[in-house]
């Protein structure tokens, strides 16, 4: 008996031994992230998004900035319930506007969105109690071209104009012109400046576009 009893314990070990191999053979559990629910989306705030995915912001276009006034333009000036006082008017060489009850009032170098609160305020001084004006470009002041085009001259300004596209307005190249570059010459309230630029440039209202011409 004590025989059998010594061969016992060597078998009981090694089939220990086999069960503890098999159960290192498993595979691991895979740990799994829960999914958000709807609960959860809609009281968490939005998801973070990753870096990689985050788009730029765009850059913003010229022609989104704030248009300036000057004599040439002609504006729809609105008073609301005011028929006598709604009307069009025209930026004198002055740089005024002439309106009735309140007569000139400055429009040059400043935005639309600022001539009507600038007339509102001259209203509300003892001619309406509560005015509600609104002023926007009915007609942009024309812009000039001059040199080796077609047909130099003024013409009227049209918004998002480029230099290429003021030389078809006035008939296109002469044979002589330099095609890669214009003379652009802008005046604003900072003063004048020339700059020699390529013919996709944006030109706005009042500018001067000149067309060189070619030495060979």
């Amino acid at each position: 008996m004590r025989v059998a009893r010594a061969f016992r314990l060597p078998i009981i070990a090694a089939l220990t031994a086999l069960a503890l191999s098999g159960c290192m053979r498993r595979a691991a559990p895979v740990a799994v992230a829960p999914q958000p629910t709807l609960d959860a989306i809609a009281y968490s705030g939005p998801a973070p998004v990753p870096v990689a995915y985050a788009a730029p912001a765009p850059a913003s276009a010229p022609y989104d900035q704030p248009y300036h006034l000057d004599a040439g333009d002609r504006l729809r000036v609105v008073v609301y319930g005011q028929e006598g006082l709604t009307n069009t008017y025209s930026i004198s060489a002055g740089g005024t506007i002439t309106m009735p009850l309140i007569g000139a009032v400055p429009a040059r170098g400043r935005t639309p969105q600022g001539l009507a609160s600038d007339i509102a305020a001259r209203l509300r001084n003892g001619f309406i109690r509560e005015p509600s004006v609104a002023v926007e470009v009915e007609a942009y002041r024309p812009f000039f071209i001059l040199g080796e085009v077609q047909a130099p001259g003024q013409y009227p300004y049209v918004p998002n104009m480029t230099a290429e596209s003021a030389v078809a307005i006035a008939g296109g190249f002469s044979p002589r012109a330099r095609k890669d570059r214009v003379t652009i010459t802008h005046t604003d309230a900072s003063g004048t400046s020339r700059m020699i630029m390529p013919p996709g440039t944006p030109i706005s209202p009042g500018d001067t576009v000149l067309v060189g011409e070619r030495w060979f």
